[in-house]
């Protein structure tokens, strides 16, 4: 059998995420089931996870989710603040804290919300909270008053923190829950238009304009959403972006009537998905995230229209990612990198340090079957899918956290 291959690392000139690693500890000589394409990477980064503890225990703990970020190669999270008590103030964001402190096994970074209770009336303590948040979100809700946002971009940049949107016009969903597309149209589905997301996006790029704070948007999904990024971009606006892997592999004709395709934004139409992927190719997306969102399996059991929004994905992104875009060549794996590993740690300024790492064998093909995953939520669209790419082993400050 080969030699690990060390993926080399270029994120602030650091080649020694990796130190010497026995292969013996992960994958025995005599074993059948290692191929040689076994490389190490620097631990993957998601800024965008639902670990739905404290107050939602039920669908998701810390204990778990962060136990299957592991298992998908992350060595860092960041978790949204639709929480119970929602982190507004000092006092509840130290209950969470208090759990991430007794149960992660990986950094388990939080976010504190924009608004008292995400209810977008009063803001939260931006000040009491900021130090021990990696940045400020609503994220579940988006704040719909543009005098709040532009307030809270003032202070969050007095603060040296991010604003983190997730976009959405309440005016505009008119009870919806999938795409505005030809399936909803087709099968009787109220549908959420576009414009629900690129509008708020619209308006927030001239806020960032006026207070010049740090803007970064969630989940974008739409080719007007893309387009609107490019162009601040290209003029200087303080603004960053991510997708989610279904959005780059899935649109709304790979739709059923099933739970497990119902997430927010929905899974748009074929011209959206080819904008976000020309996106991903020419650097306009910085990051991919995965909207780990689980939820009980009696939420999701309710078809479309009435199942909780929200899938899970982080133990299945990065092969979706390996099998989809960079085995067919569409990118490369040092972009893939930038997307997983790098971008994300830079923007958010979370280091990315020596002894984190995640060994995969590329070669092995495996099902994916939703019983397996680690996390509580089991509802995923890519149920069934063969992909390659397994992880071996992932490490946390040189302690083992995962192995297969």
């Amino acid at each position: 059998m080969g030699d690990i291959k060390i993926y080399s690392c270029k994120m602030n000139d650091k080649t020694d995420f990796l130190p010497s690693v026995d292969r013996a500890l992960f994958c025995p000589e005599d074993s059948s089931q290692c191929s040689d394409n076994i490389v190490a990477f620097p631990g993957f980064c998601d800024v965008h996870v639902h670990f739905r503890e404290p107050g939602f225990s039920y669908k998701e703990k810390i204990s778990t989710g962060s136990r299957a970020a592991a298992r998908g190669g992350y060595t860092a999270v960041c978790t949204m603040p639709n929480l119970d008590p929602v982190p507004d103030s000092v006092g509840h964001l130290r209950e969470q804290l208090a759990v991430i402190e007794r149960d992660a096994v990986i950094d388990v970074l939080p976010y504190g919300a924009i608004t008292v209770g995400e209810r977008g009336e009063q803001l939260s303590d931006l000040e009491g909270m900021a130090e021990d948040v990696v940045a400020f979100s609503d994220d579940g809700r988006g704040v719909q008053s543009e005098a709040m946002m532009k307030e809270a971009m003032k202070r969050s940049k007095a603060l040296g923190k991010l604003i983190v949107a997730h976009c959405e016009d309440n005016s505009l969903l008119h009870g919806g829950y999938i795409h505005d597309g030809d399936y909803a149209k087709a099968h009787g589905h109220r549908g959420i238009c576009s414009q629900s997301e690129w509008g708020p996006i619209k308006r927030d790029i001239e806020l960032c304009r006026e207070t010049g704070c740090g803007y970064h948007v969630c989940h974008i999904s739409t080719k007007e959403s893309v387009e609107l990024i490019r162009k601040a971009k290209a003029e200087g606006v303080d603004i960053t972006c991510e997708t989610a892997p279904h959005y780059l592999v899935m649109d709304d004709s790979d739709l059923i009537e099933d739970g497990r395709f119902k997430m927010n934004p929905p899974l748009r139409d074929k011209a959206d998905r080819e904008a976000l992927l020309e996106g991903i190719k020419d650097g306009t997306i910085d990051m991919i995230s995965t909207d780990h969102a689980p939820h009980s399996a009696e939420e999701k059991a309710r078809g479309l229209e009435k199942s909780a929004f929200g899938i899970v994905g982080i133990e299945t992104a990065f092969p979706i990612l390996y099998t989809k875009l960079v085995k067919t060549r569409f990118i490369t794996m040092d972009r893939l990198m930038e997307l997983l590993a790098f971008n994300a740690r830079k923007r958010f300024n979370i280091p990315l340090k020596n002894n984190d790492y995640t060994i995969w064998d590329l070669d092995r093909e495996f099902t994916v079957d939703p019983r397996d995953f680690l996390s509580m939520g089991k509802a995923t669209p890519f149920e069934g899918w063969k992909l390659n790419g397994v992880c071996l082993m992932t490490v946390k400050d040189g302690e083992v956290v995962y192995k297969a």
